[in-house]
């Protein structure tokens, strides 16, 4: 039987054009431009003295997200008043997603904040953000000598199912239509640090469920892939 045609032509465990690009801005410690086919981000992560003071003089990882003006074809407004309530918990997610595989402990009295700008949206922008949210954070650890410290890699994916079908990597048409919509966020060594599904109608069954697992972790898989040839070689 013949899979339904997806409207970009990708095949249902396809990934769109994933690009990274490292060092696009001077000041912070680490910065990478990432994008998932029409979806781009921005990436910084900067180091400053002092952690807060749950953390006792250990170090601390946390994100900001935001969506830029021109992001999205009706003009996305400045949240002047602070992160609204779908950013706020965009950030956390991103924030959770990095510290997972840093040893916090480890790390001397200070922040590193990583920030995500949404340049163009297109779906999946949080997962966008945590993967090269990653990279930036890697880059910032190996700038100050602390490579041992960054103790995983860890990258996003969206999937779903459409029109019946299990798929990978959803953009904006797809995602605004899916029966099911899930993000999974994973580590290289193949566990779980979030998991994210919602049936927008019918309830889906736990076969359903496995399959849009081994779908994301396989697309992860070759989001692990572009991180490091990025680290690597300075782009992917």
């Amino acid at each position: 039987m013949t899979e339904p045609a997806r409207p970009d032509g990708r095949a249902a465990d396809q990934l769109r054009p994933v690009t990274l690009e490292l060092g696009v801005q001077r000041n912070p410690a680490g910065s990478a431009a990432v994008g998932f086919g029409g979806t781009r981000v921005l990436c910084a992560a900067s180091i400053e003295d002092g952690a807060p003071r749950f953390r006792e003089r250990r170090g601390w990882v946390t994100a900001e997200y935001a969506m830029l003006p021109g992001s999205t074809s009706d003009r996305a407004r400045r949240e002047r008043n602070g992160p609204g309530g779908r950013s706020k918990e965009i950030e956390r997610l991103i924030g959770r997603s990095l510290r997972s595989v840093v040893a916090l402990d480890r790390l001397p009295d200070v922040t590193v904040t990583v920030d995500c700008d949404v340049l163009e949206a297109d779906g999946g922008t949080r997962t966008a953000a945590i993967t090269g949210g990653w990279v930036a954070l890697a880059q910032a650890m190996r700038s100050r000598g602390w490579e041992s410290h960054l103790v995983g890699q860890v990258a996003a994916i969206s999937v779903g199912i459409v029109d019946g079908q299990a798929v990978l990597d959803l953009p904006y048409v797809e995602d605004v239509r899916a029966e099911v919509d899930m993000n999974v966020v994973a580590t290289a060594d193949g566990r779980l640090v979030e998991v994210q599904g919602t049936a927008e109608g019918e309830p889906f069954d736990r076969a359903q469920l496995d399959r849009l697992l081994d779908l994301a972790l396989a697309g992860c898989e070759q989001l692990f892939v572009a991180q490091r040839a990025a680290l690597d070689g300075g782009a992917a």
